[in-house]
Formats: C-alpha cells, structure tokens, sequence
C-alpha cells in the first residue's frame, strides 16, 4: 500500500511540473542547516547555523516566487566558545538581530517529479538589519516528493557593514563562505501574487 501511494505522489508531481504547475517547497528544519566557512591567518575557521522555519512558493512558467527561509542567528556555532562570543557580541549582533532570512521573489528552472536539476532563485537577504539583493544558483535532488539542495555562495559581510573581527595578530577574510543544505517536501500548490 505505501509502495501504490508513492506512484501516485510520483505521478501527480510529474503532471504537476510538466504543466508549468505551481509548487511548494517546505523545509524539514531538523535535517537542514548552514554551513559557514571563514579564511584566516592561523586557521580556516569553520561552523554551522540551524535553520528555523522555510517555505518556498515557486511556478517555473511566470518565474514567480514567494516565501522566505530563516536562519537562527543565535545557533552559530564554530566550536570555540571564546570566538563565537565575539561573533555573537561584535560581528552578528545576534542578540539585536537573531534571524538571518531570505526571502524569495523569482524563480527560475524546472524541479522535476525525480532526478536532478539546476535552478536558480533571487530574493532578498536580510542580515544584521539590512536588507540585500540576492541571486543564487542550486542544485536540487528530487526522489518521491522529498526535495534536498545545497546552495553555495559568498557574503561580503564587512562590505555589507558588519564588524570586522580581524586583529593586529589575527586577520580574517572579508568575505564568508556559505553553504545552506536545505531538505524537505516538494508538492503542488498555489503561489500567491507577489506587490
């Protein structure tokens, strides 16, 4: 019986994304989170973020997308306690400003019912109370309706007017690392209209 109601999720995604249909990508938070790498002087420092909540609309014919992902801030975690209180205290902020989140505008590519793709989504991020333009390429992994990705790309964090945590011993790059893996459900759904 599990077996016929996976072919029939399996069907309906795959007449649902032949058709130019409207779907839904809802983050499973207990499997997904970010993963931060930071270059330095002494060592390449690396750590991750928990992710909180997520749900991305998204229709391929009209390349609209709605939805936002967040990211506990307070959950960075790089493995020495001395160094994630400056990143919380000095860098982050993260007591001000405890959600990273991204929120989602358009869309572009094709998920397919099972198999691999490239996609592409462009919103906003918001980090330590700004706001920034934001575009990023991913490959996405579909297989019975569960959808997992991993997305790669570089925030320019002192250029975008956080604290540079370099010191006259010490120096860091300007620059940070991210990769967000990001598992869920994939189903259809509507996508309301964006203003």
């Amino acid at each position: 019986m599990k077996t016929i109601r996976r072919g029939f999720a399996v069907l309906f995604l795959l007449g649902a994304c032949a058709a130019g249909q409207q779907m839904v990508f809802e983050i499973d938070p207990e499997k997904s989170w970010v993963e931060f790498t930071l270059g330095a002087t002494m060592h390449t420092v690396h750590g991750t973020f928990r992710v909180k909540s997520g749900q991305v609309q998204f229709d391929a014919a009209s390349a609209a997308a709605r939805g936002e992902i967040v990211v506990d801030a307070t959950s960075g975690d790089s493995g020495s306690k001395g160094r994630d209180k400056k990143m919380h205290k000095e860098v982050l902020e993260s007591a001000k400003y405890p959600e990273i989140r991204f929120t989602a505008r358009q869309f572009r590519g094709t998920v397919p019912a099972n198999g691999t793709a490239q996609v592409q989504i462009a919103g906003v991020l918001t980090l330590h109370g700004s706001d920034h333009p934001f575009t990023a390429t991913a490959p996405v992994q579909v297989t019975e309706g569960r959808l997992s990705a991993g997305v790669h790309f570089e925030i320019p964090y002192v250029a975008w007017g956080l604290e540079d945590p370099s010191t006259f011993v010490l120096r860091v790059d300007k620059k940070v690392d991210i990769v967000v893996h990001a598992v869920g459900t994939v189903t259809p759904g509507p996508v309301a209209a964006t203003h």
